[in-house]
């Protein structure tokens, strides 16, 4: 008997038709296009970390490490926290460490209460190499920054909630959104920070806040 379900079809089969990376059924909806360009797009991010780690002799992972430890809080900054924020295991972590401190990159800091537990801070040599790597991403920026203020306003609070949603099903692990912190409050036309006791427009709703604490 013929498995009509795995006929080809124009060269494909019938089971893979409904999927978003198929350019017929991408015009269903655009949802599946939006899924399909945020993957475009997140290849532009692979590529310019793998460029500027060839340029430095680093992994993107060891890149990525230095420039959330030059720009976050102490606390944030170890194994732990680090294998959440970057959705990896704690020894892929421990690893890149391991390389950054032969480097001479990075310095622990022991915990005074359990010899094995640390954080990391960058050494002077680090943060030298940090100010060296942070425009990875300026060529995306770039082409970001012609779009009109209106348009990336939009852009920012689509994004902002979309990260907080994905948070929320588990796959996104880490997020300091307003929309997931305590002082964040949803009014009928407005957002509003109970911090810092004003209403949030689109440009101010924050992406990675310093003092978010997330909302129980």
């Amino acid at each position: 008997m013929t498995n009509f379900a795995c006929r080809p079809k124009f060269g494909r089969l019938f089971f893979m038709d409904n999927n978003v990376f198929n350019p017929e059924h991408q015009q269903k909806h655009i949802s599946n296009k939006i899924v399909s360009g945020l993957e475009r797009i997140s290849e532009v991010f692979k590529i310019l970390l793998w460029e500027k780690a060839k340029l430095v002799g680093l992994s993107p992972i060891q890149i990525q490490i230095l420039i959330f430890v030059a720009n976050h809080k102490q606390e944030l900054c170890n194994v732990s926290h680090l294998a959440k924020e970057f959705n990896v295991t704690k020894p892929t972590i421990s690893d890149a460490i391991k390389t950054l401190d032969k480097k001479q990159l990075i310095l622990k800091d022991y915990s005074s209460s359990d010899s094995r537990s640390y954080s990391i801070h960058l050494s002077q040599l680090g943060k030298q190499l940090a100010s060296k790597i942070y425009d990875f991403a300026t060529p995306l920026k770039h082409q970001v920054d012609k779009f009109n203020q209106s348009e990336l306003e939009a852009m920012f609070k689509t994004l902002s909630e979309l990260i907080y949603k994905l948070n929320q099903k588990g796959i996104l692990t880490v997020q300091r959104t307003c929309f997931g912190c305590k002082f964040y409050q949803k009014n009928d036309t407005s957002d509003y920070c109970n911090l810092l006791e004003k209403e949030l427009l689109n440009k101010d709703l924050r992406l990675d806040c310093p003092e978010y604490i997330e909302r129980m």
